[in-house]
């Protein structure tokens, strides 16, 4: 019954905004290439960067932006940087022309959709696309493991380290803290989990692995402000104690910063408890422990 309703759901997204019309909004071209147009904006893409944004194949991109060109608004080019492989998407005039066209006839399109409705019913309609807007940017979010010196690693460890600075009083110098450096967050000795969303980074969490001790050390939790919401956090953690279950441990410990009251929001509904102080780390206030699940036979 689910999936069915999410098919349903779909079926009728694509028939009212006009997903299945080959003139999009009235106009000469399809969906696809009406939305990389928009999507192109009026600076300008990298052709990388739009096709992550998108999430297009390769392939297929390059024929909308040929499509594009051909109908003389875009130009493709190198963006004048040293590497010529990095080629960036621009607006002509007509193609600003026709972005500027497409915003207005998309809003009379939204129009269309929103008088027939009461204003209950518009409250209704926009709240509930707000929370699959929601559902679905957060179905969106890739976790894998990287090294800790991938760009999206080190990004995620810098925000992590900027943002503590800014809430603990007296602010934070990672070097007087537990390390968490990057040969302990390479296996065997540990891992670095990321989130990415749309090829950009959102969101981390180191595992120490203590196997010896029999436990696992969380560390370096941290989610982007503009995907707090989405459960991401959630996620991390649980992401984190199934990697390490699958190292053969059943304990996850962490400590953290009296300041940090989302994180420990998340940590208590998560089915850690708080224990006695484990280690000596100085800009600790709690300290927690969670007991994993034994595998079933």
């Amino acid at each position: 019954m689910t999936i069915a309703q999410v098919r349903r759901f779909q079926r009728t997204v694509t028939q009212r905004i006009g997903a299945l019309d080959d003139r999009f909004l009235a106009r000469d071209r399809p969906l696809g290439q009406a939305r990389v147009l928009w999507e192109i904006g009026e600076a300008g893409s990298e052709v990388r960067a739009l096709r992550a944004r998108l999430e297009l194949d390769s392939g297929y991109l390059s024929r909308l932006l040929r499509s594009l060109e051909a109908d003389g608004l875009v130009v493709v080019d190198d963006g004048g940087g040293s590497d010529g492989r990095v080629r960036t998407a621009r607006l002509t005039p007509s193609g600003l022309a026709e972005r500027e066209e497409l915003d207005r006839r998309s809003d009379e399109a939204a129009t269309s959709i929103l008088e027939p409705l009461s204003a209950r019913q518009r409250e209704r309609l926009v709240a509930a696309m707000a929370e699959v807007e929601r559902l679905l940017l957060a179905s969106t979010v890739a976790i894998d493991v990287l090294d800790p010196r991938h760009p999206h690693a080190r990004h995620c460890i810098q925000a992590y380290v900027d943002e503590l600075a800014g809430r603990f009083d007296g602010g934070f110098d990672p070097a007087r803290s537990i390390s968490a450096d990057d040969h302990e967050l390479r296996p065997p000795a540990g891992m670095l989990l990321v989130a990415t969303l749309r090829a950009e980074p959102v969101g981390c969490v180191a595992l120490k692995l203590h196997p010896g001790g029999g436990y696992a050390e969380l560390k370096r939790m941290w989610v982007d402000p503009s995907t707090r919401g989405l459960g991401l956090g959630r996620r991390l953690l649980a992401e984190a104690e199934g990697r390490a279950a699958a190292n053969g441990l059943r304990t996850v410990r962490l400590e953290t910063n009296r300041s940090l009251t989302e994180a420990i929001a998340l940590y208590r509904a998560s089915g850690y408890r708080e224990v006695e102080p484990f280690n000596d780390e100085p800009y600790a206030h709690h300290w927690f422990e969670k007991r994993l699940q034994e595998p079933a036979d």
